[in-house]
């Protein structure tokens, strides 16, 4: 008898030794990014934790009288997606001013700016981003003269996608005092045509000019936050690293998670130098508040410009402008002591480096810190600091982030939008190093994935693909021939790196192997760089990045299976769940 009601125990899916599940999800087609346990059919949770994967049959032990059975029905599931570089304020701002994304025409980006000025009252500021050049005929930079015929009464700030340029039109340089004498600030720059500003700012010198915009209020603030972090959940990402912020950001950033206004988590970083970085140097790290939710342990230093703006700092001249070779926007020496306190404290750095010049002299500077302050002197042994994007390196500092335990942060998708530029910046030789996610991580580097949205359109269905493919998106492809009638010629036959005779910034018609192949990563590399190799860079790897028991219960629910379709697919699939603390926060409830 003893034995036949253990049988109808196990049958009506209770027992007395295991848990009992709040929640099963049945029927998936999980990859667990567990190395002892691959894949699973089932998870079960309890509260916000994972208590089993496995088979279906097995999850049957966890289940309860008012325990929830969700059918996957055989959709693909993933750990939850970490975005471990982006900008959370700037993706909601974008959706809440002119968002200037996908103009790939000059004649498109004029006509939203008009449409903006009909609708904007005399002398009020026009501010927007999204906007690139690099798809334009001829991909060259707007000017002041082209808003001037079509805003002459608004002063225009109107931001390139990768933030570290913005357009301006004439009455927005007079608001700043702007003329034909005034220099160049520390780490910027004021593009000038026949002496006199045509309208480009690049980074510190945005700055000039962004001073007088008056100041988005608290509650538009917030709304930016909400709208920003509602768009990540729908598309699957589970968790954000959020690069950077004010003061002024983290109260409203804490005030809303204090709320319950936020479901996503986020690991938030300081700006540094400045009051940012001293407060938290001062007040000490904030971890795994509001219920898991935000972490605060980060300085995020930008310590050059951006590749295609000609802003980062590259050890030689550019290819195409040999009168520049970049910036840094911050001076070294600066930066010396409050790295070292940060060791001692226990705060981590991240480091926005895209030219060879900053990405070397960032090494040199963690490597002083680490011997300055040995692992006795500091409160983490394992400080995991972080390059942000370490987009061209040279053969010999590639292998230098491994060595020191440097992480990588990087954005697949740069690579597939830089690819159209990067070889006329560069040139052949550079490009061996540039958007190496393959190398480092055969050197021993952690490299983790992110978007740097609003940069890019922050989809992780895009960095995926990007990172296997190295392909253009289809949008971007071109045919293999000259653009406009320019003449193309290679002095290499794989058709990787192209030369031209006409036009230094003229376009390199991808191959159908896609830019560089021997830079992509396998599916299971990238699966990794937005899941567990995030966690780990954010020191979670313990609570999240893979589906295993005690774990928090974080998972992507996807329309297809990435790990196996054909690459083109991928760009197709779609998030149709995401589970966050065990919790349905979008999809099918």
């Amino acid at each position: 008898m003893r034995a036949v009601a253990a049988i109808l125990l196990f049958m009506s899916g209770v027992t007395s030794s295991a848990e009992t599940a709040g929640t099963i999800f049945i029927n998936g087609n999980i990859y667990t990014v567990d190395d002892e346990q691959p894949f699973a059919q089932a998870i079960a949770v309890k509260g916000d934790r994972i208590i089993f994967v496995g088979a279906n049959a097995d999850a049957e032990q966890f289940r309860g009288d008012k325990t929830r059975i969700v059918d996957l029905a055989g959709k693909t599931v993933t750990p939850g997606f970490t975005d471990s570089h982006c900008h959370i304020f700037g993706i909601g701002e974008r959706e809440m001013t002119l968002n200037l994304e996908g103009t790939n025409t000059r004649e498109d980006f004029l006509a939203k700016v008009k449409e903006r000025v009909v609708q904007t009252e005399r002398d009020k500021w026009i501010t927007g981003r999204g906007w690139i050049e690099t798809f334009w005929k001829p991909p060259q930079f707007p000017t002041r003269a082209d808003l001037d015929k079509i805003a002459p009464d608004n002063p225009v700030f109107l931001t390139r996608a990768d933030g570290h340029a913005a357009v301006v039109n004439s009455a927005a340089l007079k608001l700043a005092n702007i003329d034909h004498h005034t220099s160049d600030p520390f780490g910027g720059q004021i593009l000038k045509t026949n002496g006199d500003p045509n309208g480009i700012l690049l980074d510190n010198a945005m700055d000039l000019v962004a001073k007088n915009i008056p100041k988005p209020t608290e509650a538009e603030t917030e709304q930016a936050l909400l709208k920003g972090t509602d768009r990540e959940i729908k598309l699957g990402w589970c968790e954000i690293q959020n690069a950077g912020s004010e003061l002024s950001d983290q109260e409203i950033i804490r005030r809303a998670y204090a709320a319950r206004k936020v479901k996503l988590r986020m690991i938030n970083a300081a700006y540094g130098p400045g009051e940012a970085a001293n407060t938290l140097l001062k007040n000490g790290a904030t971890l795994n508040a509001f219920d898991h939710r935000f972490t605060q342990r980060t300085i995020k230093v930008i310590f050059d410009g951006a590749l295609g703006s000609r802003g980062a700092a590259l050890l030689a001249p550019y290819s195409d402008k040999a009168d520049t070779s970049g910036f840094l926007t911050q001076k070294p020496e600066e930066l010396r002591p409050m790295f070292e306190d940060a060791l001692r404290r226990g705060i981590q750095v991240e480091t926005h480096a895209i030219g060879d010049r900053a990405n070397r002299l960032i090494l040199d500077l963690y490597e002083q810190a680490f011997k300055a302050v040995p692992p006795g002197e500091r409160k983490i042994q394992e400080p995991r600091w972080r390059i942000e994007h370490a987009q061209i390196l040279t053969e010999q500092d590639l292998p230098r982030l491994g060595k020191l335990g440097v992480i990588a942060s990087m954005q697949p998708s740069h690579a597939i939008s830089d690819l159209f530029f990067a070889p006329a910046r560069l040139g052949m030789e550079r490009l061996a190093g540039a958007y190496a996610w393959n190398s480092l991580i055969k050197s021993g580097a952690i490299v983790c994935g992110g978007s740097d949205a609003p940069v890019e359109r922050g989809e992780p269905m895009i960095e995926f693909y990007a990172a296997i493919t190295r392909c253009p998106l289809p949008e971007h492809g071109l045919p293999v021939g000259a653009p406009s009638g320019v003449e193309l010629r290679s002095e290499q036959n794989s058709g990787q790196d192209v030369l031209w005779a006409h036009r230094q910034d003229a376009y390199v018609p991808p191959q159908p192997e896609g830019w560089h192949p021997e830079q992509a990563v396998s599916r299971e590399q990238a699966l990794r760089m937005f899941t567990i190799n995030a966690a780990y860079a954010a020191f979670e790897e313990n609570d999240k990045g893979s589906i295993e028991v005690g774990k928090l219960a974080d998972f992507t629910v996807l329309s297809a299976d990435i790990m196996k379709i054909p690459a083109p697919e991928i760009l197709k699939t779609r998030c149709e769940v995401t589970v966050i603390g065990g919790e349905i926060v979008y999809g099918d409830r």
